[in-house]
């Protein structure tokens, strides 16, 4: 007969990395009030919908507590022809996240 072992009765510990990633509220504030509402690509003051983007992915550890590295384009990101399905998925759009990082650095001086 075999014998299941029995499962863990505490909770998995979630990983620090991920709230590193998250955008933080304040975060959120500082890009609106940096982008005044218009889309950081295009300039486009009115879309379906705006959404946050981080230049350096999150699934590359791009962290969501620093402003330099949030962009607020134009979505959702994914619609073909919107800003933030261009700066996710195509080659252009990899090169002009990084130029837009070196851009905000600059912004913030860091």
């Amino acid at each position: 007969m075999i014998y299941p072992v029995p499962k863990p009765r505490h909770k998995r510990r979630v990983p620090k990395q991920k709230d590193r990633t998250k955008i933080t509220n304040k975060v959120r504030r500082e890009v609106l009030k940096r982008s005044e509402g218009k889309c950081e690509r295009c300039g486009r003051s009115s879309a379906y919908v705006f959404e946050m983007a981080h230049l350096i992915q999150a699934s590359h550890g791009g962290r969501g507590d620093d402003p330099a590295n949030i962009a607020y384009l134009c979505g959702p990101s994914v619609n073909t022809g919107t800003c933030h399905n261009f700066a996710d998925y195509t080659a252009e759009g990899r090169a002009w996240r990084m130029k837009k990082l070196e851009e905000l650095k600059r912004y913030y001086g860091k």
